[in-house]
């Protein structure tokens, strides 16, 4: 029966690194989350089935969680979908930090019934020394293994309230700006001490006295850290920190593996939190700043303050105009942001994106990185509006051609086509690369008002020159221009 089970294990591994591969390109991503999902059901059926559980009971959790996701997959709104990977990443690290804890219980259960007896039975003198002997702790807690239990309940829990607070945030309840007072670093360096102590003393003396109010108190700790961790990040930098939550549960689940002894967990944790941590690295880079920036800086809270605001004169455009514009376009470039995914305009632009090309224009879509609210979030619409992806192209890709653009579509971005990035040494997100849409012959910016972004910094595209402003609801102005074209 072991030799089967890590015959199934080994299987499941293989299933999630082609899985993971297949999930790098978009013509094979959907196969790539299938083949993944065929081999976590396979871990989680062996595993529980080898423990002994019922399998009436396992296939009751399996009916009932397929109903769970298949509603929650059916309600969720692509405009959700940040919010709904926060969660699953929260939620997983929960269930890390719920298995080293139970395990733990397990142990300290036996082991408190085990000195129990011993007291009872070191009471009567009748009772034979060897036979008090033979009453032992039955579940000694290694060092190594409270280790891991340490691992994994700090890891996990600093990744449950961290996500639930980056949820808050991308779904407006939290505000999506940066939230800093005096003394914040001070006290999430406290909290780190004093999780690093307490996590210490119970590694050394797990079966000691004061293990478990130690144990209690990393609980505490972590759950704390979690939220003040998150809480100086602004919304600018939401696709980082979701990436990063991602790697820490996976993290997480990689230590609960340990803790529990399972050889599946610990190799789908170590995929997860490899491939969040690769991409945290390529979201750092696209934003040209370090991780540690990102963390500590408070990028969002008063960014205006050190940045310089923009000067000159907006300049609106009714769609009427911008229609005879794009009639006579022969190269358009849609550059998508947060603002897409709010007005929920993708099909809307796919549509006019089929338009422009039966009037002989070209049409690209501009992505940057970390437009958005999480990595490969304009992609994720942009699929669901069935948009060819060969027409997706990439910040490298686009800038080199973007002077002979005859017309550039800004839907709702900010900082990714903020020419203050390359020219305004002041600003916060001064060398950071982007989206030159400023160097297009005509730029069109479609936002609902005059406010600055979900950063708080003023975007200098918007009183260039060449740009013209299209305010209202993104997907009401791009339907008008939609019917412009169907009129005509």
């Amino acid at each position: 029966m072991e030799n089967l089970v890590n015959l199934a294990y080994i299987v499941a591994a293989i299933l999630f690194v082609f899985g993971i591969k297949m999930l790098g390109r978009a013509e094979t991503a959907r196969r790539g989350n299938r083949l993944s999902a065929v081999g976590m059901l396979l871990a989680v059926v062996v595993t529980l089935l080898a423990k002994g559980l019922d399998y009436r009971l396992v296939l009751a959790g399996l009916a009932l969680g397929s109903v769970v996701g298949f509603v929650a997959a059916k309600r969720v709104r692509m405009t959700g979908m940040p919010e709904l990977v926060a969660l699953f990443n929260g939620f997983g690290g929960l269930a890390s930090l719920l298995v080293g804890w139970a395990e733990y219980q397990k142990a300290f259960a036996v082991n408190a019934a085990a000195r129990l007896r011993l007291d009872e039975i070191a009471d009567q003198a009748t009772v034979p020394l060897e036979r008090i002997s033979e009453i032992v702790l039955t579940l000694p807690v290694s060092h190594f293994t409270a280790s891991v239990t340490v691992l994994a309940i700090l890891i996990g829990g600093i990744t449950f309230t961290g996500s639930i607070y980056a949820w808050g945030k991308l779904s407006g309840k939290l505000g999506g700006s940066a939230k800093t007072f005096a003394g914040q670093k001070a006290l999430n360096a406290l909290l780190a001490l004093g999780i690093l102590g307490c996590g210490l003393a119970f590694a050394l003396a797990p079966d000691g006295p004061a293990a478990y109010p130690l144990l209690a108190a990393v609980i505490v700790l972590s759950l704390l850290l979690g939220i003040f961790a998150v809480m100086p990040i602004g919304g600018g930098d939401m696709p980082v920190v979701i990436s990063l939550l991602n790697s820490c549960s996976g993290l997480a689940a990689s230590a609960a593996g340990f803790v529990i002894q399972n050889n599946v967990l610990i190799v789908a944790g170590c995929l997860v939190g490899a491939s969040g941590l690769i991409l945290t690295v390529i979201m750092c880079k696209a934003m040209n700043r370090t991780l540690r920036n990102v963390l500590f800086s408070g990028f969002g809270a008063s960014v205006q303050a050190s940045g310089g605001s923009s000067t000159g004169e907006l300049k609106p455009i009714s769609v009427d105009d911008a229609y005879y514009l794009l009639e006579a376009a022969k190269s358009v470039v849609v550059i998508p942001g947060y603002g897409m995914a709010v007005a929920q305009a993708q099909h809307a632009v796919k549509e006019l994106g089929e338009l422009l090309e039966a009037n002989d224009c070209e049409v690209r879509y501009a992505i940057h990185p970390v437009a958005g609210r999480m990595p490969g979030h304009m992609n994720v619409l942009l699929a669901e509006a069935d948009v060819p992806y060969e027409q997706l192209v990439e910040t490298d890709d686009v800038n080199p051609t973007m002077e002979t653009v005859d017309v550039a579509i800004v839907i709702g971005a900010n900082d990714v086509v903020n020419p203050a990035a390359a020219d305004d040494p002041s600003s916060p997100i001064y060398g950071m690369p982007i989206i030159q849409a400023h160097r297009a012959r005509t730029t069109f910016c479609l936002k609902r008002g005059k406010g600055a972004g979900f950063s708080g910094l003023e975007n200098q595209l918007f009183t260039a020159p060449n740009t013209r402003m299209l305010y209202g609801d993104a997907k009401a102005t791009v339907t008008g221009l939609v019917a412009q074209f169907k009129e005509s």
